[in-house]
């Protein structure tokens, strides 16, 4: 691995808490809403997971690229619905509410871990997250990325090749040169088989106490640990 150069990072859920930071947010504006009685984890959980479907067409071909932000908004509409609360947001409420994924927080591990990786390593997002999103999140946060790769620099979603070898394509590096850093399974199973390095960060608790899926690595990547730090140890730094 002393070829590594460039580190890539998952970041809905790896390098951030979505799950909690939209609670959170929720709470926030249920509270000065007066709103009584709403689940907000159930609520930030039920949004993203509108996130998949919601990427469907685009993926499918069937519906031109559009970011990321768009495809919350609109599924934020949905969720507001399906929880009986639509009529307590007016539209500039909403467009507000849809930038928390803009404020996410950082787990506690995440800016130490890569504050250690900076110095050795080119860093930066490979995420689905919109370059508005992800350089917002980065200068809000301190998250110590060089560059941005965002969807929108490759207009296509992972996992989608033309990000994985978009990607490579515009580091001008071998494959084997960079390392996709993730807590899911599948990214980093896409991102192999393009010929890039693997690091699994386990993160039990991105969907709640009940998840089921990413809860440990399943297949043996070069790097499987709990924190970023403990990759920045695995990779002697």
């Amino acid at each position: 691995m002393d070829r590594i150069r460039v580190l890539l990072f998952d970041t809905f859920g790896t390098l951030t808490d979505w799950r909690g930071s939209i609670a959170r947010e929720g709470a926030r504006l249920g509270k000065a809403k007066g709103l009584e009685g709403i689940d907000w984890d159930h609520f930030a959980r039920a949004w993203r997971a509108g996130y998949k479907p919601g990427m469907a067409p685009i993926i499918e071909g069937t519906r031109p690229f559009t970011s990321i932000d768009v495809i919350h908004r609109e599924q934020l509409d949905v969720i507001l619905e399906d929880f009986g609360i639509s009529a307590a947001f007016n539209e500039e409420e909403r467009h507000d509410f849809n930038l928390a994924w803009h404020r996410l927080e950082a787990w506690p591990d995440t800016i130490p871990g890569m504050i250690r990786l900076k110095p050795h390593y080119l860093l930066s997002p490979l995420s689905n997250g919109s370059i508005i999103l992800l350089s917002t999140l980065a200068k809000r946060t301190g998250l110590p990325f060089d560059f941005v790769f965002s969807s929108d620099t490759f207009r296509a979603f992972k996992r989608d090749p033309a990000v994985y070898l978009g990607a490579i394509a515009m580091l001008g590096l071998a494959a084997d040169e960079i390392m996709m850093v993730a807590a899911h399974n599948d990214d980093l199973e896409a991102a192999r088989s393009h010929g890039m390095r693997t690091a699994y960060v386990n993160r039990p608790y991105e969907y709640g106490s009940d998840q089921t899926v990413d809860y440990e690595a399943d297949e043996d990547w070069d790097v499987i640990t709990d924190t970023i730090g403990g990759l920045a140890y695995a990779l002697g730094r």
